[in-house]
């Protein structure tokens, strides 16, 4: 039966056209009845499905899909090599590969190319370098596709030396034989490296700025960042997400906002989701809560859809500036929440004080199907810890793990600790921070050290302030703790004491710090030296 006429047949219009798994066994349903599933170019229609969506349960159906073609040919075999590639399991892609040569269609230059794409994904530099050479042996023509992998595949294994020969080999190159190298510097962390290759390369398109932008902020080098980023030619919207992005990681909070303001007023790129979250963590962050509802008036006016990582920003921008009515107006009204949606609501909830209504929230959230991760139990084990909710929180922290595969870590201990600290349970306290690694126990140590000083319990207090001077002798907490310990009870010659010892190790306790927004503009204070003048 042939389906390859100028008019394609309705089955096929709507196979293309398919947004799910389940219009795809919709199709499939529909094909098996009419025979259709057995001829190549129809199959090829439902495969191909998978290549765009490579979620583990589409894959997996493409492949059994093609397992069935009476006469499979390369691009159904390279389609399924490509899903995999592309997919969370990448490592499969070369089971598929492996049945194609078994079979009776060899493997062409695309085979190739997404074969090794799938190697450089997990980087399986043995397997890349089998696959590099079978091609070598399959007798094709030398590619520039193919070898432009080659060099990402080496590159993302750590195998610069290797991937700078094949590039430096390669008969032909293009400006992404560069990228390939490049990228793999930049995912990496050798920025340097990535400057050398970057000032060497005979050509560069926006994608190579964009790495080098990337790769500098990174690596916290914003400075350096800003540098490349103005030197672009042409930037696009990657371009400006990557610089403001590394302001925020960089806590260049006032400097987002900057670089956001000149992007609406002098470039043609539209800003995106992306860059939205970055500079409403940015507000967040300023308790700028005038320039954050700016941007969700801009975020309305041209109708963006408020979901996931967005709606997060914007709940935790109007929960950090104080509003949290208004966050919780826009997590109602988010009809595609994710993960990071309830958790940014539970940490508003718990900074306000709120911990009943975070705990109905986190009900409300496992009720829904979602999965609570590590950050959801950091948020909602602070919010018990805020008010005294412990039987509650000990219930959380007992099944985090049991219950929903979440291992505690230094944040959920310390939650517990200092909520165990508050409510007078000490020597429950101190169980758990001796579960904690000796290298980590340090901050969870200062915490039930201001426990027992609350407590009057000097001894226990005493105790735990050397144990935290003998971890850090060079960290302030343990001499500022030890010394307000004995202040504390009047004993002003162990104050004394405490004091040279920190002149002698020469540490010095950093000031407090403070901003105020006021008329739009964020102001800094530093205790004993009043505002600071950028």
């Amino acid at each position: 039966m042939s389906t390859c006429s100028s008019t394609p047949l309705p089955i096929l219009t709507f196979t293309e056209r398919a947004k799910s798994l389940s219009e795809i066994q919709q199709a499939h349903a529909f094909m098996l009845k009419t025979g259709l599933s057995r001829d190549t170019f129809s199959a090829s229609k439902l495969i191909a499905f998978a290549v765009a969506n490579p979620q583990p349960k589409t894959v997996s159906y493409a492949h059994s899909i093609l397992n069935r073609i009476d006469t499979p040919n390369a691009f159904t075999h390279n389609s399924l090599i490509r899903a995999y590639a592309n997919s969370s399991t990448p490592e499969i892609a070369l089971t598929a590969f492996r049945e194609m040569l078994l079979g009776p269609v060899g493997p062409d230059k695309y085979s190739f190319t997404f074969a090794l794409k799938a190697c450089a994904a997990f980087c399986g530099v043995e397997e890349g370098r089998q696959i590099h050479g079978l091609f070598l042996k399959s007798g094709l023509v030398s590619d520039v596709f193919v070898e432009n992998t080659l060099v990402n595949v080496y590159g993302r294994s750590g195998w610069f030396e290797i991937a700078r020969k094949v590039l430096d080999g390669m008969p032909e190159r293009d400006v992404v034989s560069w990228n390939s190298l490049l990228s793999a510097f930049v995912e990496k962390g050798l920025v340097e490296e990535a400057r050398g290759l970057f000032d060497e390369m005979e050509e560069r398109n926006v994608e190579s700025w964009n790495y080098m932008v990337s790769g500098y902020a990174a690596a916290g080098l914003v400075e350096e960042a800003r540098e490349v980023f103005d030197d672009m030619p042409v930037k696009d919207v990657v371009s400006w997400n990557a610089m403001v992005s590394g302001y925020q990681h960089a806590g260049c909070y006032s400097e987002v906002l900057e670089l956001f303001n000149m992007m609406l007023k002098s470039s043609t790129e539209e800003p995106d989701g992306f860059t939205f979250v970055s500079v409403l963590s940015a507000c967040a962050n300023l308790g700028s809560l005038s320039q954050g509802e700016w941007v969700h008036v801009y975020i309305d006016k041209h109708g963006i859809e408020i979901d996931g990582f967005l709606a997060a920003a914007l709940v935790d921008m109007y929960s950090k500036c104080g509003k949290i009515g208004k966050a919780i107006e826009v997590f109602r009204a988010t009809l595609k929440k994710d993960v990071s949606t309830w958790n940014s609501m539970i940490s508003g909830l718990s900074v306000h004080g709120l911990g009943n209504d975070a705990l109905e929230i986190f009900s409300e959230m496992v009720y829904e199907g979602f999965k609570p991760n590590s950050i959801t139990f950091i948020a909602i084990l602070s919010a018990c810890n805020h008010v005294g909710l412990l039987d509650q929180a000990r219930k959380l922290f007992e099944t985090m793990s049991s219950v929903y595969g979440v291992e505690p870590t230094i944040e959920h201990f310390g939650c517990m600790v200092d909520l165990l600290g508050r409510m007078g349970k000490l020597e429950e306290a101190e169980e758990l921070v001796n579960k904690v690694p000796p290298d980590e126990a340090s901050v969870l140590l200062e915490s039930l050290l201001g426990a027992c000083k609350r407590f009057g319990r000097t001894e226990q207090a005493e105790s735990l302030a050397n144990r935290l001077l003998e971890m850090n002798p060079g960290e302030t907490s343990g001499y500022v703790q030890m010394s307000n310990l004995y202040a504390s009870n009047g004993r002003w010659d162990e104050v004394m004491e405490v004091r040279r010892k920190m002149r002698a190790e020469r540490v010095s306790k950093k000031p407090g710090c403070s901003k105020i927004e006021v008329d739009g503009v964020v102001h800094e204070f530093l205790a004993g030296e009043g505002l600071i003048n950028d």
